[in-house]
């Protein structure tokens, strides 16, 4: 990955033609029904297809990043490092709640180990791109090098490439790492230029201790790190985590590729938070799945432009709500599809459209 140059990667994504989206809004004004009366459902179709130029969704997949985080040591989770690879093993073997709504969703999983403490050994279907053992303690110096960041970010690069490859056209972006809301919310409050208190939650369900221990690890970590938010690389390596890095890279890439990515909750968006500070045209390329119940999640969408398709309280991960959206996605490009104009059904359209 030393041969890795991000601003090549950087130059090639375009924004997304304004008057390209204005002619498919105008076919879609003309269907047999009241203007604007579907809603977001229009905005979807309209941004998809200009990114794409298909009206169909060939192939869907999401990539599930896998990472553990050093500051883990700082009494932050509910929920033991063991299980990182636990839940690594179960998302191969097909079983847990992001290959359930994939399934539904019609989208394969490719699960990709970016940094988890446990080697896996003979674990056919997983996609090993290991940077280290974890990422450091924050709280005690970097969670990375420079290097370690932009590797992390090429393999994102990489996947976008591999989709693009395989004729996918609409990718999802999940996560797994114990902790990792931790380094989330310390990357949400210094892009976001928030107080630690103010973008910081209970995660998988931690208890007032624990969230005050989370919430002084940040503030640890930012202080004595002191990332620069001008430099979106430099805020990867001090606070970030290899998953959410892998994750940045793959919405980068996405972009440069011309495919629409769909990211889920509080550490997908943390990844494309990265990415769209590295390039404001990132921004056109995504799709917000959800909003998720940690507090920083709005702040995050709110800086990065984009609006949440869903709200149902979720707080998982995985890219379960990216497999949801995908499905709503993909019905809004069936309205596009069959439903016919006022001409072409033989209805007559209303004085006041």
């Amino acid at each position: 990955m030393s041969g890795f140059d991000l601003q090549a990667v950087l130059d090639r994504i375009q924004p997304v033609a304004e008057q390209t989206l204005d002619a498919i809004q105008s076919r879609i004004d003309r269907q047999a029904k009241p203007v604007g009366s579907l809603g977001r459902l229009e905005e979807f179709a309209r941004r998809y297809v200009a990114i794409t130029g298909r009206e169909e969704i060939r192939g869907k997949r999401i990539y599930t990043f896998a990472g553990d985080h050093g500051v883990v040591e700082e009494g932050v989770s509910a929920f033991p490092q063991e299980v990182t690879p636990q839940m690594v093993f179960n998302f191969v073997d097909g079983g847990a709640s992001i290959n359930a709504l994939a399934r539904h969703a019609g989208a394969e999983v490719q699960v990709v180990d970016m940094g988890v403490v446990t080697d896996f050994e003979d674990l056919d279907g997983l996609i090993r791109r290991k940077i280290a053992k974890g990422t450091a303690n924050f709280t005690k110096g970097p969670a990375m090098s420079r290097e370690q960041a932009l590797q992390a970010l090429a393999v994102g690069v990489e996947m976008a490439a591999r989709a693009k490859a395989d004729g996918i056209d609409l990718v999802g972006t999940g996560d797994m790492g114990i902790g990792n809301t931790t380094p989330s919310a310390a990357i949400a409050a210094c892009l976001c230029g928030l107080p630690t208190e103010q973008v910081t939650h209970r995660g998988t369900g931690i208890d007032d201790d624990a969230l005050a221990r989370k919430i002084a690890a940040i503030r640890k970590g930012l202080e004595i790190n002191q990332p620069d938010a001008a430099d979106p690389l430099d805020v990867l390596a001090k606070v970030g985590g290899f998953e959410i890095g892998g994750i940045a890279g793959l919405v980068l890439g996405c972009a440069a590729e011309g495919i629409p990515v769909v990211i889920d909750g509080f550490i997908s968006t943390a990844g494309a938070l990265l990415a769209t500070e590295l390039h404001p045209h990132v921004r056109d390329y995504i799709f917000a799945a959800h909003q998720s119940v940690e507090i920083g999640h709005q702040h995050m969408l709110q800086r990065i432009g984009r609006q949440p398709i869903l709200d149902l309280g979720l707080r998982l991960g995985e890219g379960t709500g990216g497999a949801l959206a995908m499905t709503l996605i993909e019905g809004s490009l069936r309205v596009l599809r069959e439903v016919l104009t006022f001409d072409e059904a033989g209805v007559s359209e209303g004085e006041d459209r």
